[in-house]
């Protein structure tokens, strides 16, 4: 059974960092592309940022890019997601995807299995 499980969200103002993590079990965590979406109340889920499996393509939202960064930590089956800079349109629940096939990164319906969500509000 596949899971993705992530932690790290929580209440910041803005201006500051959180860390969000997302580790993985049951697939072959290494060969699988990974990403982070968000999704905000009455908003569609939208691509944040990914990373291919051996971490030679690594793609950004417009809105994050320069404040956010995704890495990846295949022996320890996890994928991270360092927030800076944030700011109150950051807040959403932000969720890691895995991809069996590197393709389409922005499309969520490409993404084989999804975390449950962790909470990110970032207050003004």
């Amino acid at each position: 059974q596949v899971q993705l499980v992530e932690s790290g969200g929580g209440l910041v103002q803005a201006g500051g960092s959180l860390r969000l993590s997302c580790v993985g079990s049951g697939l072959t965590f290494s060969s699988y592309g990974l990403g982070w979406f968000r999704q905000a109340p009455g908003k569609e889920r939208e691509f944040v940022a990914s990373v291919s499996w051996n971490r030679g393509r690594i793609l950004y939202a417009d809105s994050v890019k320069g404040r956010f960064t995704i890495s990846r930590d295949n022996a320890k089956m996890t994928v991270y997601l360092q927030m800076n800079s944030l700011k109150p349109e950051d807040t959403a629940v932000y969720y890691c995807a895995a991809q069996a096939q590197y393709q389409r990164v922005f499309v969520a319906t490409t993404y084989d299995y999804w975390g449950q969500g962790t909470q990110v509000t970032v207050s003004s």
